[in-house]
């Protein structure tokens, strides 16, 4: 019995060490030693939920001069990141637009630039945005400046996280510090689908001109939270084929490789239905790791 006793007094001790608690938060800090980026984990039953931020052990190394043909979106975020880092005020970011023309990309790149003055990256799952206040509370009183990135974000109707990055984008008593940045990158400009039937919604003045209702209203809400707009588009042709001369030399090929190298290319894009710098990026992977002699 006394055994068993002893057995159950560990097993509640573990399980309080994980429960939060006043002097135990939501969300347990990490060694801030141990990298310049970070995941947000979280363990979650039917009592309760613990989050905590786990290191990320190989950052992506990737500069504003590897993402090519995106010259003026680079410019605007670069700006802007910039002036977040120096803590002078700065927006929100929204990258939206084609996929696979550099949005993460671009992101990475920024904590590249800035790592060395203080900049530190949290990524957060959609799914766990409704945490982000306490995530906020847990940086408040640190001196680096971080950047809060959620990539590919998009949500259905009533998903719980909506309602958690609203608040924290736009003036609640819990909204953000001046040491955190918001940064998301979608697919979606609104974030939020939109179909046919929102278009009824929509009402016609006296004068003419169209007012939308509530629905459409509401899904523009959200992105409007966000200061800074950075559209993306899928490239042309050429720009797509300047990608992957970029991305052959920095495999070490030179720029004769690119005559060989571009018939294939353009197969490789119709075959993908995309041109993107993803694309272009996985065939120069593809066509550099062949023997060339």
């Amino acid at each position: 019995m006394a055994r068993l006793l002893s057995r159950a007094e560990t097993l509640v001790a573990r399980l309080d060490a994980l429960i939060p608690s006043a002097d135990r938060p939501a969300v347990r800090a990490p060694d801030w030693a141990a990298s310049v980026a970070f995941r947000y984990r979280k363990r979650q039953s039917a009592a309760w939920a613990t989050g905590w931020l786990e290191p990320v052990r190989h950052v992506a190394h990737i500069g504003y001069d590897d993402l090519q043909e995106v010259d003026t979106q680079k410019a605007r975020f670069a700006r802007n990141l910039a002036q977040f880092v120096a803590g002078k005020p700065a927006n929100n970011v929204l990258l939206s637009g084609a996929r696979g023309t550099g949005k993460s990309s671009l992101v990475k790149a920024g904590l590249a630039a800035h790592a060395g003055q203080g900049l530190r990256l949290i990524e957060v799952d959609k799914a766990d945005l409704i945490d982000l206040p306490d995530l906020v509370e847990l940086v408040s009183e640190r001196p680096e400046r971080f950047i809060v990135f959620c990539d590919d974000l998009s949500f259905d109707e009533g998903e719980a996280g909506y309602k958690a990055l609203k608040s924290i984008l736009d003036g609640t008593v819990s909204a953000s510090g001046d040491n955190v940045l918001i940064v998301a990158t979608s697919n979606r400009r609104h974030l939020l689908p939109e179909y046919h039937a929102d278009n009824k919604t929509y009402t016609r003045g006296d004068d003419g001109e169209l007012h939308p209702g509530e629905a459409v209203e509401e899904k523009i809400s959200l992105s409007e939270r966000f200061g800074l707009w950075i559209s993306f588009y899928p490239f042309s042709q050429d720009e797509y084929l300047a990608v992957v001369a970029q991305w052959l030399r920095h495999f070490g090929l030179g720029d004769d490789a690119m005559a060989a190298a571009r018939p294939e290319a353009l197969v490789w894009a119709i075959e993908r239905g995309s041109r993107s710098g993803r694309v272009a990026y996985q065939f120069a992977r593809d066509f550099a790791g062949r023997d060339h002699d």
